[in-house]
């Protein structure tokens, strides 16, 4: 199959240098998966902007207007962690689309990846950890508003705990939150998944994946979602800046085609998102990031 790919290019003015990390990353991923021959031009996708009666599925009206508008106070602004712009409020937006438009293309073909995306700190009326609106909690609630799907599996394996997606669906019974992550890091107060799984500082490849194995095929036995939403955050890395494990390159990759052959071989449809990476060295994280689609184009060819 021709994997879909969603791509975000620069479709706002030149972020201010301020808000340029991680952004350029989005662009060199998408080149970087061309010259490998990861994929072609015409599995190239672009979302569009989400309507505001989208995102009010999760936000707050007086939220989404705040941070759209750039009014909010100075408290809520640093809890969020980046500078407000406007070119960065449209590029949030776009995020947003991405991984709806990435949601219902995995519907349509089995799998698709999202360049972008996996912003799980967000709650329904704040942002924070660089986190503004919850593009995973909103594509769940865009393709159950149009009821493209009922029930669905979220896997976060970013190494911070997705606090924000599992407050959202703390009461939701179409919706079981996963996660998996570095015990002793971000957030401080975590919230409640439907199954968290912390783990220690310093665990590595083996470890790591055993434990992974362990619970995801009896996760999707036990679910039997419509769709699977996999935050494949990188910075689960040993040499992240804000990650605390210990995989390397390979493991992440193992990790990617655990994830995805699970699901493929139980006949489930998975959308993924990029999720954190920190790496100071981009050339490196990029790479990182594309192990997901590269995994991903070969579970699916």
């Amino acid at each position: 199959m021709n994997l879909p790919i969603v791509y975000h290019p620069d479709y706002v003015a030149p972020l201010p240098a301020e808000h340029r990390f991680p952004m350029p990353k989005f662009k060199l991923l998408h080149d970087l998966l061309l010259v490998d021959k990861i994929i072609q031009p015409e599995q190239v996708y672009l979302p569009e902007l989400p309507s505001t009666e989208l995102i009010e599925l999760v936000h707050t009206p007086d939220y989404v207007r705040g941070y759209c508008e750039g009014t909010l106070d100075s408290k809520a602004q640093r809890r969020i962690g980046l500078p407000w712009s406007k070119a960065l409020a449209q590029r949030t937006l776009m995020a947003v689309g991405g991984t709806i438009l990435t949601a219902k293309l995995a519907l349509e073909y089995g799998c698709a990846c999202n360049t972008a995306g996996g912003t799980h700190h967000a709650f329904p009326s704040y942002g924070s950890g660089f986190c503004i609106f919850n593009d995973l909690a909103i594509a769940v609630k865009t393709l159950q508003h149009q009821g493209l799907v009922n029930k669905i599996l979220i896997v976060d394996l970013d190494v911070h705990q997705g606090d924000g997606t599992a407050w959202i669906f703390q009461n939701e019974e179409t919706v079981f939150t996963f996660s998996m992550h570095c015990e002793a890091n971000f957030p401080g107060k975590k919230q409640t998944s439907d199954l968290d799984i912390p783990l220690p500082i310093g665990l590595d490849d083996d470890g790591y994946l055993q434990i992974l194995a362990k619970h995801l095929p009896d996760l999707l036995t036990e679910v039997k979602p419509d769709l699977v939403l996999f935050d494949a955050g990188v910075d689960t890395h040993v040499s992240d800046r804000l990650g605390k494990l210990a995989l390397t390159d390979w493991g992440i990759y193992r990790r990617e085609r655990l994830v995805l052959s699970t699901c493929f071989a139980a006949g489930y449809p998975v959308a993924s998102v990029i999720g954190g990476g920190y790496s100071k060295n981009i050339q490196e994280l990029v790479y990182r990031h594309s192990l997901i689609h590269r995994a991903a184009s070969e579970v699916y060819f």
